[in-house]
């Protein structure tokens, strides 16, 4: 059986293009830095956000970890939103590899109090550790953070001497909503990680960029990490297309996010969570008891979709078209009103 596949868009298969580019990737030891396909893409990336150099990872989990292993001591404190990624999908790894001390700031929608933000950076003293880091996300789940809000926790992390590392897994999707390049928003931190696989198509692959001093220190730790590949060109060839031709065309994934959003408000109880409508996805609930046993009535039916979580999110990606959307939705239809 042939799903459509809402769950996520890192469900999605190599495009033909990919595929043709991996045959031909010419290949070499990436731990000696020999493998030319993935030093272009490296390069290329650095400058299409505005950094001075990047390194290659086999994951966002993997390079949101390895900036926080390399900006932090252990002991430092890095703050994070309570609901972000770093925090709530990556295994509780920062204390593990890092040692570092997560300290969660309560946001509304990935927006903090900035009057609060500032008062809680430590200084290091008998009794306390000290602030090292900020870590933003954009896109904060469904929604896209303003610049001139990512403008002032820069500054504020400046203005004390802080480090700020931006979790970008798919900041191609917020520049597509913005109407910006990519650049715009990394200007407002120093690293940021760049997922491939997610809503861009590629197998694998985040890549992290920053200045020259930042990825050699970094480059040494992703070998601590376990992250140190070979012949990775193969996949470089992908991150190539991913990153040069499947970001151009993000805005159909938004425009059948919307299309999805429209057919989910004619269910009678759905209730639609505005405040995450910018990029490719859907957040609904509904007040019905049934909500539980969505997901495996529509898996039946040939269609996947994340277990009830406190909300539902469906998410729109290359290889689901508006046909599969409505076929989808219809099902969901009919479960409700059964």
């Amino acid at each position: 059986m042939k799903y459509i596949d809402l769950r996520s868009d890192t469900v999605t298969k190599l495009t033909p293009k990919m595929r043709e580019e991996m045959m031909k990737a010419e290949v070499g030891d990436d731990v000696f830095s020999d493998d030319p396909t993935m030093n272009d893409l490296e390069d290329y990336t650095a400058k299409l956000f505005g950094k001075e150099a990047a390194i290659f990872v086999p994951s966002g989990t993997f390079s949101n970890q390895l900036a926080l292993f390399t900006h932090c001591n252990q002991g430092d404190e890095v703050i994070v939103d309570q609901e972000a990624h770093i925090v709530q999908h990556e295994s509780g790894a920062s204390p593990i590899i890092s040692g570092v001390q997560l300290f969660t700031l309560e946001s509304k929608n990935g927006i903090w109090d900035l009057e609060k933000l500032e008062r809680m950076i430590k200084v290091k003293t008998i009794s306390t550790t000290r602030t090292k880091l900020v870590c933003m996300e954009n896109a904060f789940n469904g929604r896209v953070i303003p610049l001139s809000y990512m403008e002032k926790v820069f500054n504020i992390a400046k203005k004390h001497s802080l480090a700020v590392h931006l979790d970008g897994a798919r900041i191609f999707n917020a520049a597509t909503a913005l109407k910006v390049q990519v650049k715009d928003i990394a200007k407002f931190a120093d690293t940021v990680s760049v997922c491939l696989s997610k809503a861009l198509g590629a197998p694998v692959g985040t890549i992290l960029v920053g200045n020259k001093s930042f990825i050699d220190k970094a480059r040494f730790n992703r070998k601590i990490m376990g992250g140190g590949m070979r012949q990775v060109g193969i996949l470089a060839a992908c991150g190539f297309v991913a990153v040069k031709e499947m970001s151009k065309r993000l805005y159909l994934d938004h425009e059948n996010a919307r299309y999805m959003e429209k057919l989910l408000r004619e269910i009678p109880g759905i209730v639609i969570d505005e405040t995450q409508l910018d990029i490719n996805m859907v957040f609904f609930d509904i007040d019905d008891d049934r909500k539980y046993g969505l997901d495996s009535y529509l898996y039946e039916k040939g269609v996947k979709i994340l277990p009830y979580e406190g909300s539902f999110r469906f998410v729109t990606h290359y290889d689901i078209n508006r046909d599969e959307i409505k076929s989808a939705i219809d099902l969901v239809k009919q479960y409700f009103s059964s």
